[in-house]
């Protein structure tokens, strides 16, 4: 976790503008999961992508990957969040979330703020190594800020066609050049597409031009991630100011939905969103 939040700061995350924190220095988030579980119908969890992507290719699938869904409306519903930006394989999870708020709140009262996806511009999923979505559980990642050696490895290795050099070939279509497209300057990519359509060039020229694009496009955020881990106090102080300021807008919402549901000893009717009692 701790590299993690490295990363996203080293990519140009803004603490002072953004809430960074770990997900689990927030115990309210669970205590909302299982709250939300009791409203949830397992056909709508059997239908979510990533169980049955992971039934289909004959992945283990536990039971947490099959609450996930549930976890991850927690994890919106505790900050009363309306908008969440996603990719469109992600919409499916924000509908889940506002099925599940809608569901609670028929059978409490208004206790959740329903949010709605806002598709991020330009989302496409960005391939892995083999084609396919990039994803850890595929295990056909390449990491930003893995040592350049073991990178330029990963990438010469990317599965490509068979098609002969001469053959002309579609830039849209090809995941190498896709990979491209997101490091390389717009001239460059507007002249790599050009050599795609005539055609006469292999792609290992591509994957070499990948390596250089992809170290010059990174190479500001390698430089300020060396810099944020010689500095460990930084970035705690930063997730334990954050996990500070998650909690008390996650242990505002919890407390109007165990109100809303009779747990909370205290009683009395829920707040609305976005107002203290």
């Amino acid at each position: 976790m701790h590299d993690a939040a490295i990363d996203l700061v080293a990519l140009g995350l803004d603490p002072e503008r953004a809430v960074l924190f770990v997900q689990s220095d927030v115990p309210e988030v669970t205590e909302l999961t299982w709250l939300l579980m009791t409203v949830t119908p397992m056909g709508l969890l059997e239908r979510c992508h990533a169980f049955k992507d992971k039934k289909t290719r004959g992945l283990p699938a536990d039971a947490g990957l099959f609450t996930y869904p549930v976890l991850m409306s927690a994890d919106i519903l505790a900050y009363d969040a309306t908008v969440v930006p996603v990719g469109e394989d992600q919409v499916q999870h924000i509908e889940v979330c506002r099925d599940l708020a809608g569901a609670f709140n028929h059978l409490y009262g208004e206790v959740f703020t329903l949010p709605r996806p806002r598709l991020v511009e330009g989302g496409a999923k960005v391939p892995g190594l083999d084609g396919q979505k990039m994803s850890k559980s595929y295990d056909n990642t390449i990491e930003v800020f893995e040592e350049p050696a073991a990178q330029k490895k990963k990438i010469m290795r990317i599965t490509t066609d068979s098609r002969p050099m001469e053959a002309p070939k579609d830039p849209d279509t090809d995941h190498l050049f896709a990979l491209y497209a997101l490091v390389a300057p717009e001239a460059d990519r507007a002249r790599m597409a050009d050599l795609y359509r005539r055609g006469g060039f292999g792609y290992g020229e591509v994957k070499k031009a990948l390596v250089e694009a992809a170290a010059d496009f990174f190479a500001a955020a390698r430089a300020r991630r060396a810099e944020l881990a010689a500095d460990p106090a930084r970035i705690e102080a930063i997730l334990a100011a954050g996990a500070a300021r998650a909690r008390a807008r996650a242990a505002d919402v919890l407390a109007r939905a165990r109100r809303a549901c009779g747990i909370d000893r205290r009683g009395g009717p829920p707040a609305p969103p976005g107002r203290k009692r």
